[in-house]
């Protein structure tokens, strides 16, 4: 998942990036209500962060200016004043949920999957022929052998299976997988292409993940049987 952090402190940045990063999600981080809102117009999340207390415009306001300019991507409120009056302003605004500080990074991760399951079609497990992957266990399976795959491979691995048959390119996996500011001349694509084959392919003598030269890369439809 692609996550947007609008956030000025910078502990708390450093805690979200951390801590989501390690989750597997690929992670923006904007310092300021206006910066947040360019962001999530210029790219599609699929949730924001949203701090209340910002510099120049509140979150409160960034959230509003979202929705008028359609942007409907989840947003997760963060705040430090918990009343009741806050939480209300927060959600007639447009946001989806509501965390008061200090708050569980646990919590925060669970609240954030459930607002991107009830945007989404039902996390239920995606199969391309023998290949499973269950996105709520975060576990892969070819046929009834599990593979262990990192964050990063899975998510590459989750946006294949979810478009089987299609060529995806280079900058879709990029975006899909790896945060704004990546170095896009870097081949981390096809490191992790390469490491996705030799975990679901190799092993089972198939070949699914095909290269489509000057184009990009194609999960077979019948997964590689």
């Amino acid at each position: 998942m692609h996550v947007l952090v609008v956030e000025d402190e910078v502990k708390m940045v450093a805690l979200l990036r951390r801590g989501l990063t390690e989750q597997g999600f690929a992670v923006d981080v904007a310092g300021s209500g206006e910066e947040g809102v360019a962001m999530a117009v210029a790219t599609s999340y699929d949730a924001v962060v949203l701090d209340v207390m910002l510099p120049r415009i509140d979150g409160f306001e960034a959230c509003r200016q979202l929705r008028v300019r359609g942007v409907w991507s989840p947003v997760l409120m963060l705040t430090a004043r918990g009343t009741l009056e806050d939480r209300v302003a927060g959600l007639d605004g447009g946001a989806d949920d509501y965390l008061t500080k200090p708050f569980s990074f646990a919590e925060l991760l669970a609240r954030l999957r459930a607002l991107v399951r009830r945007r989404s079609e039902p996390q239920t497990v995606v199969e391309v022929g023998d290949l499973r992957l269950d996105p709520v266990a975060r576990q892969v399976w070819r046929g009834e052998t599990e593979i262990e795959l990192s964050a990063k491979q899975f998510t590459l691995l989750e946006v294949f299976m979810r478009n089987p048959g299609h060529v995806l390119t280079r900058t879709r996996l990029l975006e899909h997988a790896w945060e704004y500011d990546f170095e896009h001349r870097s081949n981390v694509i096809e490191v992790n292409i390469r490491y996705l084959r030799c975990k679901i392919d190799q092993p089972f003598g198939v070949k699914s993940l095909e290269t489509v030269r000057g184009a990009g890369y194609r999960l077979r439809k019948d997964g590689g049987n």
